[in-house]
């Protein structure tokens, strides 16, 4: 389990009991998108489109390089199933007071050919908070990998994610 502790993953399964989705385990692909938002206590719901669910199963064969014994914990899946969001900071929030940061491990299906081999391996993320035109854009050095990701306000963040030729979507809530 390395260093997320029993603790954090009773939290986070008691918070996202009755919220996240489940796909069998060591599922390659990402569930079908639901109506209902797996960030308790966040600021997004179903009526706000937020629908990338936030998931405590092992991750996939393909994602789980580097974690030691049981690879579970808190992760997001893109929409076509070729990035995973693996949080360590879980719910994600817009203002962090006990001094922890929002990070997140992005991590890449690898491919056998890059769509377009001259593209830049930089993540770049254009989020858009729900509802609004607020739009923010983070980039990830060298591609995915380990970030800290910040959100201006809290609420449902749409981000579109672009790395090495490859695109994919996926939707963060940022806790107040």
């Amino acid at each position: 389990m390395g260093s997320w502790g029993r603790p954090l993953l009773a939290a986070s399964v008691a918070l996202l009991a009755g919220c996240a989705t489940a796909t069998d385990g060591g599922s390659a692909a990402p569930p079908a998108a639901t109506g209902s938002t797996a960030n308790a206590g966040s600021t997004a719901n179903a009526a706000t489109g937020c629908h990338s669910p936030v998931q405590v199963e092992s991750l996939p064969d393909w994602a789980d390089a580097g974690f030691h014994g049981s690879s579970r914990g808190p992760h997001v899946f893109g929409a076509k199933g070729d990035i995973v969001a693996v949080l360590f900071a879980h719910p994600l929030r817009q203002v962090r007071s006990d001094g922890s940061n929002n990070k997140i491990l992005w991590v890449a299906r690898a491919a056998t050919t890059s769509p377009d081999p001259t593209a830049p391996a930089t993540l770049v993320i254009t989020a858009t908070l729900d509802g609004t035109a607020t739009r923010v854009t983070r980039e990830v050095a060298g591609g995915p990998g380990p970030s800290i990701i910040d959100m201006p306000q809290a609420g449902c963040w749409h981000l579109d994610l672009r790395w090495s030729g490859h695109t994919d979507t996926m939707d963060l809530v940022y806790a107040p």
